[in-house]
């Protein structure tokens, strides 16, 4: 029976750390776009960087 509690625990972990990664990437998301509203409309044929945050890995 410990051993299913156990696992229960670490899925509880996993899904906890998942879910604060998760937020921490939509805040930076909402922030970008904030600024990027902030700043003014893009200049034309500029693109949005689509490169990886360091969060994400």
């Amino acid at each position: 029976m410990s051993k299913d509690i156990s696992r229960e625990e670490r899925l509880a972990a996993k899904l906890r750390a998942n879910l604060k990664r998760r937020k921490s990437q939509a805040r930076a998301m909402d922030a970008q776009r904030s600024a990027q509203e902030s700043a003014g409309r893009e200049s034309p044929g500029s693109s949005p960087d689509l490169s990886k945050s360091d969060s994400e890995s």
